[in-house]
């Protein structure tokens, strides 16, 4: 089975085509990314044996961007053409963002299904929107006979115990608007732990696991006995970590002062929160870890060193929150773009942990750039793993289990419903 997975970001879209057989290893066939949609866009784009064709495109939305993705697997070219891509596509999955309390797990697409989740769009105004637009362009231009799957970031973390998700807000408003804590990135949390039992052996039912998804959006979770148990993010990205744009966790109190003292609106107050805070708004240099780190290193940078001991600092405070939560960790696994490649930003956050056993092995922590890889000591007690995410391979997984799902189920409906008609007509000749 060839599974497109679309991934749509609030600018950008990545896809692949993974082959998904039975009996063998999945393949991957092609993969790309269009970045900057809707101003001076560019595209990467890759075969898996080698070719690859990278350029600038003006791409004004999604749509276009699906359509440039799908014309190039189908005849090698990048083209905004209206034409029918030459590519075998058995099915589609979709990451989508939220799916608030209506979508706890993968989900047959429909147009109810794809309704529900732009009704959602409050809650990820950012990624929901896009998503929507990226169905609907999958759906127009590979025709509506090709099965779609929708695959929920927040649905990984929906185990979570009810006294760890709400908010200490008026009850009745809890139930009435559906607040409380979805926490976004669980098909990365949730690849990150699958990767850990296959690498180490241990059962996922036996592991306690702290998790970390470290880019321009962080989060850290808690895993135990294959479930999450907590998660940085909440109600929407906004909380948690220190984030490349995003403020992470904040009091409250700082939102309504604000207001006052600047004459902000709400929306000027949620532009500021999400886009102009975090790593960028303390280095006042960029939301790119490697520009502050560089920084750093070249001169006395006082706002970029800050910027690097704050979001390392809230990080390890996570971990001591979660190791308290779980009672003790078996590991702890570095994910994400600044995850998988800032040795130096794991080695400060591993520093402060030594008193639980966490050791770091600096050759090992150096090495491991983009790679799978134990960091820790052979001594330590507590594994440190760096674990490259794969969301898209977890999407082509769920996306076929999904639809062997529905097969089983299409199956029980039709075998229960001969089987109801034989039995009418048994009834019917006994009268």
């Amino acid at each position: 089975m060839k599974i497109l997975v679309l991934n749509c970001g609030s600018s950008s879209l990545k896809f692949r085509l993974i082959d998904l057989e039975a009996d063998a290893s999945p393949r991957n066939l092609f993969r790309g990314l269009v970045k900057r949609i809707g101003a001076d866009s560019s595209y990467d784009f890759k075969t898996f044996d080698g070719l690859s064709h990278a350029g600038d495109i003006r791409v004004n939305n999604h749509y276009e961007a699906v359509k440039l993705a799908l014309n190039w697997m189908g005849s090698g070219e990048c083209s905004l053409d209206d034409r029918v891509p030459g590519i075998r596509v058995d099915a589609v999955g979709h990451r989508i963002v939220h799916g608030g309390s209506r979508f706890t797990g993968p989900v047959l697409l429909d147009e109810w299904v794809v309704d529900e989740i732009a009704a959602l769009s409050s809650l990820a105004p950012l990624h929901n929107p896009v998503s929507v637009e990226g169905i609907r362009a999958a759906r127009s231009l590979l025709g509506e006979s090709v099965p779609m799957v929708a695959v929920f970031d927040t649905g990984y973390h929906d185990g979570i115990p009810e006294y760890a998700s709400i908010y200490a807000i008026p009850y009745e408003l809890t139930k009435k608007h559906d607040i409380k804590r979805y926490g976004p990135h669980g098909i990365a949390h949730r690849y990150m732990a699958q990767r850990f039992s296959e690498i180490t052996g241990i059962p996922l039912a036996d592991a306690k696991i702290i998790t970390l998804q470290l880019g321009n959006g962080s989060s850290i979770a808690a895993v135990s006995g294959g479930k999450h148990v907590d998660t940085s993010m909440g109600f929407t990205p906004l909380e948690g970590l220190v984030m490349g744009t995003r403020s992470g966790d904040l009091d409250p109190a700082v939102i309504f002062f604000l207001a006052r003292m600047e004459k902000l609106s709400i929306d000027e107050l949620d532009e500021l929160l999400n886009f102009k805070s975090g790593l960028f708004g303390i280095s006042g240099i960029s939301n790119d870890m490697a520009k502050i780190l560089e920084s750093v290193s070249k001169s006395a940078d006082n706002r970029a060193r800050l910027a690097i001991d704050t979001f390392c600092y809230r990080i390890r405070k996570y971990i001591g929150a979660y190791l308290a939560v779980l009672e003790g960790a078996d590991a702890v696994v570095f994910g994400g773009g600044i995850g998988e490649n800032a040795a130096a930003i794991r080695e400060k956050i591993c520093s402060g942990l030594a008193w639980y056993g966490l050791k770091l092995d600096p050759y090992l922590n150096a090495a491991a750039l983009g790679l799978e890889a134990q960091i820790s000591t052979e001594n330590s007690t507590v594994r440190a793993m760096v674990i490259p995410v794969d969301e898209e391979m977890l999407i082509a997984r769920e996306t076929a289990h999904c639809l062997q799902g529905e097969k089983i189920k299409s199956a029980i409906i039709q075998t229960a419903g001969a089987n109801s008609s034989e039995m009418q007509a048994k009834g019917s000749g006994t009268l």
